[in-house]
């Protein structure tokens, strides 16, 4: 059964070394390797995961990362893929940094947070950088991020503010009608959408008797819902994973461990072995479901299997 890890985060050496001493990094890919090796995960799809940080100008340090996240994936074709960083909410800095990350480094897709600065996606004021992603169909992969204003003082905000953050930039996508102009665009969601397969009935009821806040919207909430991608880091839990089920299909749930923030079981090979609950379709999730999303990588580990089946001479 192949294994395709769409949600795992490491920086490349060359963005690493540069860091502040007070920003602590994942750890590098060769940790990353040996707990793949452990777990039986063929490939990861690598993404920084948050906000570029560094004294470089935003443009400097997408340029960076991108460029040694090609360098890793060149080094592991068969283990790696890459998201590409973009240097949002500058839209004309990341247009030209989308067509050298996808037409001349060659990486997956496009890492977006869910807000830049407070400006979320969905914002008219990144409409020409998600034309692009439309007429590309590219793969993005929606990470949240903190939002502009912190409601608690001193709470923990990845704990909830993260998945809530999440709900906010998909509802968002939908209301400004963003999602009917880029239906070619495939998103993925992080933490199985956050917030969003628990409360998605409720979003879905009140947008339909407010009709003044959903004119640019051509379909109901659940619609939306159902046709984005949605992986199972930090939410492989049985009530996570059937709630999932709720909002999507099965073709459209897809494995991800949120390495290194993540806890594995202390016993057994299988990694989230709650994702037994989709039975016969659990090869779908860790890996078939991926093909739609980075059908490059995919086409790779599958070359590398039949290498590594072939009888030696």
């Amino acid at each position: 059964m192949t294994r395709i890890d769409l949600h795992c985060h490491v920086f490349p050496a060359n963005y690493r070394n540069q860091l502040p001493p007070n920003v602590k990094p994942p750890p590098p890919e060769a940790e990353l390797l040996a707990y793949m090796d452990v777990w039986g995960i063929d490939a990861a799809v690598l993404s920084s995961g948050g906000p570029l940080v560094g004294e470089r100008p935003a443009p400097e340090l997408s340029r960076l990362i991108n460029e040694g996240y090609a360098e890793l994936v060149r080094t592991h074709p068969s283990r790696f893929g890459a998201l590409a960083c973009m240097p949002l909410p500058n839209v004309d800095a990341a247009l030209t940094e989308l067509e050298h990350a996808l037409d001349t480094l060659g990486l997956n897709g496009v890492l977006l947070l869910s807000n830049y600065q407070g400006i979320y996606l969905g914002d008219p004021r990144l409409d020409p950088f998600f034309e692009e992603l439309e007429r590309r169909g590219a793969y993005c992969f929606v990470h949240p991020d903190f939002p502009p204003t912190w409601p608690l003082a001193g709470h923990p905000g990845r704990w909830y503010e993260f998945p809530f953050d999440t709900t906010r930039a998909l509802v968002n996508l939908a209301l400004s009608g963003t999602l009917d102009r880029c239906p070619s665009v495939r998103l993925q969601w992080a933490h199985l959408g956050g917030t969003v397969p628990f409360i998605a009935n409720r979003i879905h009821n009140q947008a339909a008797v407010m009709p003044d806040r959903t004119a640019r919207m051509s379909a109901g909430m659940r619609e939306y819902f159902a046709r984005q991608y949605y992986d199972t880091a930090q939410a492989d839990s049985y009530g996570n994973l059937i709630a999932a089920l709720g909002i999507a299909p099965i073709e459209h749930i897809v494995f991800g461990t949120d390495w290194p923030y993540v806890h594995v079981p202390e016993h057994g090979s299988d990694p989230q072995p709650a994702l037994g609950i989709f039975g016969l379709a659990r090869p779908r999730v860790d890996g078939a479901n991926a093909r739609a999303l980075v059908p490059r990588l995919c086409e790779r580990v599958d070359r590398a299997e039949r290498v590594r089946r072939a009888p030696r001479k």
